[in-house]
């Protein structure tokens, strides 16, 4: 044979033994190399080197951390059946270990969650339930946690994301909600009416309050006008006493009045009683007036 030949076809199986002896691996991944079935090494990131033909790759483990979602159906201790979502967030530890002691990881894990929280939450009522999802997550993650160290993986996180129990239970917890919403308003509202009422009865009474002082006031200042015109008409006329002197009084009132009614032909007031035989029952009540309007002030 050509000893060209042979030289050319010695170089090319060089090249292909060189490049088949060659392999990368990424960034944040882990190859398993084993050598005629039997573990060899744990390849890093990089370029790395392995016998052709008799070292193999067999699986690239990611180290990164990762997540998988666990559906979850249980029943709460008031027999409702839930369906909760759970995300477990995890990573590899110990490449080695994760690869060789467990068969399926993600089915292992999520056998794992799914006795946690079939064991957790039977022992909670539905509010309960939704109160504590940080605690039924805890609950999970310290479980999965000590069990999956021994495998090489580490549990970062456990997170109780959904709660979704069936469609009437949910349909009731609304009626029951809107219902409890309904009655908050209805107090509510019976409290502000109730304040209204008493509010309004406060103002009453201090309107009654006031317009009696008025009154009073008003009838004190009838009887100090009407004392002293009667101390004028005393100056005036010897002799005459104080009986008198206020029906003189009064009887000039009486037809001052009507003649101010008269130059008012829209007045609809009715003076009572309006013959002159009737003065004496007037004078009688002014004069009650000015005693009452006398002791309602203070300083008298």
């Amino acid at each position: 044979m050509d000893p060209i030949i042979v030289g050319a076809f010695g170089f090319g199986a060089l090249v292909i033994a060189l490049f088949m002896s060659l392999f990368t691996v990424r960034q944040q991944t882990v190859a398993v190399v084993q050598r005629f079935g039997k573990h060899q090494k744990m390849a890093n990131p990089g370029l790395n080197f392995k016998i052709p033909l008799i070292d193999n790759i067999v699986d690239r483990i990611d180290m990164r951390i990762q997540e998988m979602v666990v559906h979850v159906e249980t029943k709460t201790q008031d027999n409702v059946f839930v369906r909760m979502s759970v995300a477990v967030q995890y990573q590899v530890r110990a490449p080695y270990d994760a690869f060789y002691k467990l068969s399926s990881p993600t089915g292992q894990i999520e056998s794992y969650v799914f006795d946690a929280v079939r064991a957790k939450v039977p022992l909670m009522k539905l509010d309960l339930v939704f109160e504590a999802k940080d605690e039924i997550a805890d609950t999970v993650k310290e479980q999965l946690a000590d069990i999956m160290d021994d495998f090489g993986y580490m549990i970062i996180k456990a997170l109780v994301t959904d709660i979704d129990p069936a469609v009437e239970v949910k349909e009731s917890m609304n009626r029951i909600n809107a219902a409890e919403r309904l009655k908050v308003a209805a107090e509510m509202e019976a409290e502000a009416d109730k304040i209204r009422k008493v509010k309004a009865a406060e103002a009453e009474a201090e309107s009654k309050h006031l317009q009696g002082i008025g009154i009073a006031r008003q009838r004190k200042a009838i009887a100090d006008g009407l004392s002293e015109s009667a101390e004028l008409v005393r100056e005036h006329m010897d002799g005459v006493d104080s009986e008198s002197i206020m029906a003189l009084l009064l009887m000039t009132q009486y037809f001052d009045t009507l003649q101010a009614m008269a130059e008012n032909s829209d007045s609809r007031t009715i003076f009572l009683p309006h013959s002159p035989s009737g003065m004496t029952n007037i004078h009688e009540q002014l004069r009650d007036a000015i005693i009452i309007g006398q002791e309602a002030d203070p300083k008298s």
